[in-house]
């Protein structure tokens, strides 16, 4: 069986889940709660864990051996005491979880139809790799709440190639959902060292324990985020890899500086005006992007490098938009940026990019020299199911932007009839400091299905008005405290 067989089997388990009554949406919620117990007991049968990381009451094989009322009961009340386990780290995972099952032939449907995938073959690939099959294939069903600006994998693969994790840095992802860039870093570095044999054991422990972490402000994202993380051989700190918290909260300002930040910040604006907490951010706004870009700034190490998924609006938004652009521009060197085709994440109409640079010093100033843009967006497949993204489709950019990680391989300005053209400073300075930078003439007519439904608009629109009124809220009532001294 191939991966895809698997995560398709596993995808068709929602039908028994669905006939006890729970919504599309909890799918994925409802069965990895029972699905990582499964894995736990296969990676430790494989070797690949040398010890269960769960209790013996909540064992593979306990639940396996019962049926009927006891088993529903056996689960609900496992369930509860994971929740409390003296382990942080299991007691992260399951913290307020419970099933929403209510029939024990279908608990007993489940663990029958889990048992019954071939899981030497899905072992083959990595558990952790067919976890994250399962989370995309859900992210691509749903196309909503978390799987709506779920990263598409070959993206975070092209980013990792190009910014090139090296063992012994610190990498973060501020935003990070289910925590795709971190294990994408992960792989890519065991890749290159034998797994991690080629290391001492006191850089393994690094590797295992403190070379990652992420920040999740939702609760049940986090656990999947979790449970991806340990599947994959990452334990993190006794709070695991991804920490819970708001990252533009008071949570966010103690993360540590990295080495490596690398994330696809939530899109929109905070509902009602209502911006960060934050008090260390230099540029208040409720744009969230704005300030997720200002986080990444401030907790990046002098001579650390980061790559950012973000939506055009970062790109040309006057106002505090492009104080946050020249701030950037000052601190660090914004070597390239990417433009992404439409349609590639789960929301409709989004038009992203991906920047990358490297961070001089919180202190300097003319940091960026030129801007690189490479135009992935214009005269490309409407991507979909029948066209689905590869990373065949960054191959061409890739070469582009070179070997060197922080953009200073030789490069080719192609012009204008080209994809990849620099724009010095000065350049950029004369636009009034906008990014939101094309030249290729798009052929092809965008189609109506490609913008988002009326209501999805008028909700941005309120959204953004309700952001300017807040700012304009917080320059009145600066003018009247100046004018009141």
């Amino acid at each position: 069986m191939t991966q895809n067989d698997i995560v398709q089997k596993l995808w068709n388990l929602c039908d028994v889940l669905r006939d006890d009554g729970i919504n599309y949406s909890d799918y994925v919620a409802e069965l990895v709660l029972l699905l990582f117990i499964k894995m736990e007991h296969e990676n430790k049968a494989s070797g690949i864990l040398a010890e269960h990381k769960l209790p013996a009451y909540a064992r593979w094989s306990k639940l396996s051996a019962m049926s009927g009322l006891n088993l529903l009961n056996h689960y609900r009340e496992t369930l509860l005491k994971l929740s409390r386990s003296d382990d942080p780290l299991i007691a992260a995972i399951y913290a307020d979880a419970q099933t929403s099952l209510k029939e024990p032939r279908h608990l007993e449907q489940l663990i029958k139809s889990l048992d019954g995938i071939d899981w030497f073959s899905a072992a083959k690939d990595g558990l952790g790799d067919l976890y994250e099959g399962l989370l995309e294939k859900n992210a691509s069903e749903t196309k909503s709440g978390a799987g709506q600006y779920f990263t598409p994998r070959p993206l975070i693969d092209s980013i990792i190639a190009l910014v090139k994790p090296q063992q012994g840095e610190t990498i973060q992802d501020p935003a990070a959902g289910t925590a795709g860039f971190l294990i994408a870093a992960d792989t890519y570095i065991k890749a290159r060292t034998d797994q991690l044999y080629d290391l001492s054991e006191k850089r393994r422990t690094f590797q295992r324990t403190r070379a990652y972490l992420g920040m999740e402000l939702v609760t049940s994202t986090r656990r999947l985020a979790l449970m991806n993380c340990l599947l994959h051989g990452m334990e993190g700190d006794a709070e695991g890899v991804v920490h819970l918290g708001n990252t533009l909260g008071s949570a966010g300002s103690a993360l540590p500086k990295s080495d490596i930040i690398l994330s696809n910040p939530p899109f929109g604006t905070a509902k009602g005006g209502g911006g960060p907490t934050r008090d260390d951010l230099t540029y208040a706004t409720s744009n969230k992007q704005l300030a997720f870009l200002q986080h990444i700034v401030r907790h990046l190490k002098d001579g650390g490098r980061a790559a950012v998924v973000l939506p055009d609006n970062v790109l040309f938004e006057a106002g505090v938009g492009a104080d946050v652009r020249r701030d950037l521009m000052d601190k660090c060197n914004l070597h390239t940026i990417l433009r992404l085709p439409t349609g590639i994440f789960y929301a409709q109409g989004v038009k992203t990019n991906v920047l990358f640079f490297q961070k001089v010093s919180q202190a300097a100033t003319s940091s960026t020299k030129a801007v690189w843009v490479y135009d992935l967006r214009a005269n490309m497949p409407k991507f979909g199911k029948r066209t689905p993204l590869t990373r065949g489709h960054f191959s061409a950019f890739e070469a582009a932007y070179g070997e060197d990680a922080n953009g200073r391989s030789a490069r080719k300005d192609e012009g204008e009839g080209g994809r990849f053209r620099c724009f010095s400073r000065e350049a950029v300075r004369s636009r009034g400091d906008s990014l939101d930078i094309s030249w290729l003439k798009d052929d092809g007519a965008e189609d109506a299905a490609d913008f988002p439904e009326p209501t999805v608009l008028a909700r941005e629109a309120v959204d953004e008005l309700n952001g300017a009124l807040a700012d304009l809220e917080a320059i009145l009532a600066e003018l009247g405290e100046a004018s009141a001294a």
